[in-house]
């Protein structure tokens, strides 16, 4: 799984049918290229998510069967980082 940020949203009036009715949004991870990921947990402009990607992204049942290749499947609160260095 990935963390990204919710940068924008992506609308498309001819798509695939599986894709009828998925929010579509512009992710980006930190220092990374901007992707488009399937909202599944109602995200938006701003949110921190966390991003399945490849088969996992069509496990969620918003996604099940639809040609996705990543989503959204949790709206991050907090990341806490305790991974630091310490002088010895």
């Amino acid at each position: 799984m990935k963390l990204a940020r919710v940068t924008g949203s992506v609308h498309a009036t001819v798509k695939d049918a599986a894709l009828t009715g998925t929010k579509l949004l512009l992710c980006r991870e930190h220092g990374g290229q901007a992707f488009v990921a399937a909202d599944t947990v109602g995200a938006g402009a701003g949110d921190t998510v966390l991003i399945a990607t490849g088969s996992a992204a069509r496990m969620p049942q918003v996604t099940a069967g639809a040609p996705h290749d990543a989503a959204i499947v949790a709206i991050v609160d907090r990341v806490d980082n305790t991974n630091r260095k310490t002088k010895e």
